[in-house]
């Protein structure tokens, strides 16, 4: 069966719930199943700040994850309008599967989480799709055929799913950014079996 590799970077658990809905969208459509994999935090004093299997929730991702998926939905929280220095460090380290085209042809979707309405999503989405683009992914969005797109008054781009997290200790996606999330992980799936077929 083939996978779809869900990374992602978060701090406070916002994006690991949204990595989870976008999962329960690739599970949906038949002949897929997500990989959830998560990226190590980073600290200006050593590379990586933590040993190499975090304590709980998804497993950190292993370069073997992107060559064996069939394709990857990638999210962070952002970060002045852009990605994660986490999330930014491990794209960073994938010189060689750049030149190996590790990644060329698959569909890659992006997502993010942040606390303010207008906290920078739709850059920080389009900060994390320039790398794969340089990777020869195919981009995958969520169209305006999804007709909670035109209506949420919470997160949801046509760029990928999003969620403002507001300042809540223990903020759940809204309605809106379930479905968009879960929609994304369906077209994404959708748009890989069809490439692996």
């Amino acid at each position: 069966m083939p996978d779809i590799l869900v990374l992602y970077y978060s701090r406070g658990g916002s994006v690991a719930r949204l990595a989870r809905h976008i999962a329960r969208g690739i599970g949906e459509i038949d002949g897929m199943a997500a990989r959830i994999r998560s990226v190590p935090p980073v600290a200006s004093t050593t590379e990586i700040a933590t040993p190499p299997v975090p304590t709980d929730g998804a497993p950190y991702v292993d370069k073997r994850d992107l060559a064996e998926c069939a394709g990857l939905a990638i999210g962070s929280p952002t970060r002045f309008g852009n990605m994660a220095a986490p999330m930014k460090h491990f794209i960073d380290s994938l010189g060689a599967e750049w030149a190996s085209g590790t990644l060329v042809g698959k569909p890659a979707a992006v997502f993010t989480s942040t606390a303010t309405m207008h906290g920078g999503q739709e850059s920080t989405l389009l900060s994390m799709m320039t790398p794969l683009l340089h990777h020869g992914c195919v981009l995958v969005g969520i169209p305006y055929t999804e007709p909670v797109l035109t209506t949420t008054r919470t997160g949801g781009t046509p760029y990928g799913a999003s969620h403002v997290a507001g300042s809540s200790d223990d903020p759940e996606p809204s309605e809106d950014e379930i479905t968009l999330a879960r929609a994304l992980g369906r077209r994404l799936a959708a748009i890989a079996a069809k490439l692996s077929a």
